[in-house]
């Protein structure tokens, strides 16, 4: 099974990036993780680095998937924050959200997690579909039927580093992957950014992962030129499975208006 991979990071208006991305691809399996520090408290870049580095340390991808393993990965990334967390009282409420997306490359299945408000998203058959559901307050009162005006779209009800112990990450079940799938990990300050259907079509108009971000990257800066809100750290990774560029099409120029300016 091919693999092909691109990633961006991007500090936007903030004065750090606390976004932290990863991949292993390896023989049999592989794996991507992005994830976003908490901002408001100390050490929220600590936290994502942590979560980031435990999960690739401990991934193995010369083995097939193991869901209960993977499992133990985003456990163990929870106890490292907890364990900084007693150790250093600065980093006591840091934290971290995680999207992550493993990959069994003989068996053809993909598994995920993801803690938080960093979201997945598969381009399938030419659709777009946003696979997670964020741990957010403004996503239960959603769910719940309540109006969600003025509500702050930031507040998170789980995290990796949060203390507790009741709450855990979400996990998918594991799904077959066809070729031609493509792969979008990527935290708020991105899909905040970048509508999914501006996600959608510009993926109809690009024929590698690299070009996808770039042009989603384009339409992100459009956008904010348009916003008086401070930009966000930003980070996405793009994961193609097989040739997703044989559905990859320009539709029309409307569609391209968006991301490149189209001259009379």
């Amino acid at each position: 099974m091919n693999i092909t991979i691109a990633s961006m990071s991007n500090q936007g208006a903030r004065e750090s990036n606390q976004d932290q991305t990863g991949d292993i691809v390896g023989e049999r399996s592989a794996c991507f993780v992005v994830c976003d520090g908490i901002a408001g408290f100390p050490g929220g870049d600590i936290a994502a680095t942590l979560a980031r580095n435990t999960i690739i340390e401990q991934f193995d991808g010369a083995a097939h998937l193991d869901a209960q393993q993977i499992r133990q990965y985003i456990n163990n990334a929870n106890q490292a924050i907890r364990q900084q967390q007693k150790s250093t009282p600065d980093y006591r409420r840091m934290g971290t959200t995680l999207v992550s997306l493993f990959i069994d490359r003989d068996y053809q299945l993909a598994y995920w997690a993801h803690a938080g408000d960093s979201r997945l998203y598969l381009f399938r058959r030419g659709y777009l579909w946003h696979v997670t559901t964020d741990h957010s307050l403004i996503q239960q009162m959603k769910d719940a039927g309540h109006q969600t005006e003025g509500i702050n779209s930031n507040l998170l009800w789980f995290a990796l580093g949060m203390s507790d112990d009741e709450r855990d990450a979400s996990y998918s079940d594991v799904v077959p992957i066809e070729d031609g799938d493509a792969f979008l990990l990527c935290t708020d300050g991105f899909w905040h950014g970048v509508s999914q259907q501006q996600m959608q079509q510009a993926l109809h108009m690009v024929n590698t992962p690299e070009e996808w971000l770039t042009l989603m990257h384009q339409a992100l800066k459009n956008n904010e030129q348009q916003s008086a809100s401070e930009q966000d750290n930003y980070s996405a990774m793009a994961v193609w499975i097989g040739s997703p560029q044989d559905t990859t099409l320009l539709h029309s120029l409307s569609e391209a208006a968006q991301f490149i300016p189209l001259r009379d």
